[in-house]
């Protein structure tokens, strides 16, 4: 869908730059896009995004097109034909163009380079073999980026135009921006989203009530560790590729992944069970480590930029379409899908587990509540 898009000041200071060779060393801020502003632009075709590509990349591309060759190694945990795999095809397909070949992204899928853990671990380790990542936004709470956790909280986004007020905000560079600040050594570029998370069971599940008891696969998370609790429920760590295992041979009960990931990952085959409780929209980022940004040139730096502006886009288009396609294959295919009617219940059980995460940023917080 055609969505009408307005950057920020900064994406376009950089765009700029990067046709009058001004220095782009450090960006003030990542690249940000905003809300779609009528219902014609939304239902549109979506040939707004490649006519800006193809602008930007005769601009951008011809000026980097000469700079040095580099190539720069990209982790995703999931598969290609997620929602956050086809995204980060379409970024490095972009990068690429824009760059005029001199930057060349090594998309490595399906957590052959580790969990996001062990991602981040490598990258902020200093080793250099791995450049950039998607990420589940909360997954940097431990790693400098304490405000990403607000992301994660239950029940904070009420549906996806919530959120994209949120990443389309001054709130988005600030958070992106975080770890970079703190020293961490990596940036955000951008925000994405890979649809509502739900729970997934190997039995049945009509209600709050029937989680009590159920050993449910977290990651090493304080946040979903409390919800779980929060919920009558046993959270318990297993890795992210040992859950399949883990569902198959009685470790864990059940667990909750966004509905394109459920399926991809082949979890309806032990555990056919989906409860649409959206406890949380998967917030996502791209990162990048500071060491690898900085290798980059002026021009390549404004080409990484306006890459990630039009694939931000281009994740908003696809997500919540693939999303229900998805949803309808997995109901022709006879898993059982329940529709949470009444969230008031859910919602009370996180009470504790909210108020105890954002009470340090309480403000803040309550910025991103009143953006719906």
């Amino acid at each position: 869908m055609k969505k009408r898009w307005v950057s920020t000041a900064l994406c376009a200071a950089m765009v700029v730059a990067s046709l009058s060779g001004c220095g782009l060393k450090e960006p003030d801020a990542p690249a940000t896009t905003a809300a779609p502003t009528d219902t014609t632009a939304a239902e549109a075709p979506a040939a707004a995004g490649e006519e800006t590509s193809e602008a930007a990349g005769d601009a951008s591309g011809a000026a980097a097109a000469n700079d040095p060759a580099v190539t720069l190694v990209y982790a995703e945990v999931n598969p290609l034909d997620t929602i956050v795999g086809q995204t980060d095809s379409y970024f490095k397909e972009k990068v690429e163009e824009l760059s005029g070949g001199s930057i060349t992204i090594d998309l490595q899928a399906s957590g052959v380079l580790g969990s996001e853990n062990d991602v981040l671990d490598t990258m902020l380790g200093g080793g250099g073999t791995i450049d950039m990542s998607r990420i589940s936004a909360f997954a940097l709470t431990s790693y400098g980026g304490e405000k990403s956790m607000l992301l994660s909280i239950p029940y904070t986004f009420v549906n996806r135009d919530h959120f994209w007020n949120f990443a389309t905000s001054d709130l988005a560079p600030e958070f992106l921006l975080e770890p970079h600040d703190n020293g961490t050594g990596v940036r955000g570029l951008f925000y994405g989203e890979e649809g509502f998370r739900h729970f997934f069971t190997k039995n049945p599940v009509n209600s709050l009530e029937d989680l009590a008891g159920m050993k449910l696969r977290v990651s090493n998370d304080p946040i979903m560790n409390g919800m779980v609790e929060g919920l009558g429920a046993s959270p318990t760590v297993v890795a992210f590729g040992e859950l399949y295992s883990a569902l198959q041979t009685g470790v864990v009960d059940g667990a909750e992944q966004p509905i394109a990931n459920y399926k991809s990952n082949a979890f309806p085959e032990v555990a056919n069970n989906l409860i649409l409780d959206g406890h949380t929209l998967g917030a996502i980022q791209v990162i990048i480590t500071d060491d690898a940004w900085d290798k980059l040139t002026e021009n390549q730096q404004a080409a990484m930029m306006e890459a990630s502006k039009l694939a931000s886009e281009y994740n908003r288009q696809i997500s919540e379409e693939a999303e229900n396609k998805v949803l309808e294959e997995l109901k022709a295919e006879g898993c059982n899908v329940v529709e949470v009617s009444d969230k008031a219940p859910w919602q009370e059980a996180c009470k504790k587990v909210v108020e105890e995460n954002t009470s340090a940023y309480a403000d803040l917080y309550q910025q991103i509540v009143d953006m719906q």
